[in-house]
């Protein structure tokens, strides 16, 4: 199967998992993860009305980006590094995974140099793993609230990632405790901070995860095969 193929099949699962939801397909957004995968790829993707690509790698992005037209939304989803948040500044419109007020604080002064606001969502370690990056659940409340201080950033929603199960179905409930975490968060109506977003869901659980409310799925191996 082509790009082509599998992004309307992707599409079309999506489509299907939200009206069985009873949600409207238009509220899930399909973040093609692009790591690994050549410039010539997303350029397809693009080409097949694919608007929206992912990056873990900072050097990644920033090569790509300026291979691939201007109109790609450009996402980064990877863990952050203060270090090299400089050269995304201005670059990428939704930061998936800020997990602490430090790195916040960084990507603030970055895009105040800019004059511009950066959109972010908090990530969140759900399952309390250690392999995994995010903020605890228990912490959540009180890192929103110190970001929300920042001029130069708007927090948008969450994002988290499950463990991996064989099961897409085993994950849902990692998927539903986000959402109620969201729901907590935007009952405390913070100034600058909107819930509307929720990134979970990967190619083997994006269903899953939508039934959950998902309203960006990051899909990679199932949309350019495996890495």
């Amino acid at each position: 199967m082509s790009i082509a193929d599998h992004i309307g099949e992707i599409r079309a699962r999506i489509a299907q998992a939200a009206l069985e939801a009873g949600r409207d397909p238009e509220s899930v957004r399909l973040v093609a993860v692009s790591k690994t995968k050549p410039a010539a790829a997303i350029a397809e993707a693009f080409g097949c009305g694919q608007t929206i690509f992912a990056e873990n790698y900072v050097q990644e992005l920033v090569a790509k980006a300026a291979q691939l037209p201007r109109e790609i939304s450009w996402h980064f989803i990877g863990h952050l590094q203060k270090n090299k948040v400089r050269q995304i500044a201005g670059l990428v419109d939704l930061i998936h995974s800020v997990d602490r007020l430090s790195l916040a604080q960084e990507i603030d002064r970055q895009w105040a140099l800019l004059g511009r606001r950066c959109d972010i969502l908090i990530q969140v370690n759900i399952s309390c793993e250690a392999t995994k990056s995010g903020t605890s659940s228990e912490e959540l409340l009180e890192l929103v609230r110190g970001i929300a201080s920042l001029p130069h950033l708007c927090v948008k929603g969450l994002m988290t990632m499950p463990p991996f199960f064989d099961d897409p179905e085993a994950a849902r409930p990692y998927f539903a405790a986000l959402r109620v975490l969201a729901r907590e968060v935007a009952k405390e109506e913070i100034p600058g901070v909107e819930m509307r977003e929720l990134s979970m869901g990967m190619s083997g659980d994006f269903e899953a995860a939508i039934v959950e409310g998902a309203t960006l799925v990051r899909v990679g191996s199932a949309l350019f095969g495996e890495r």
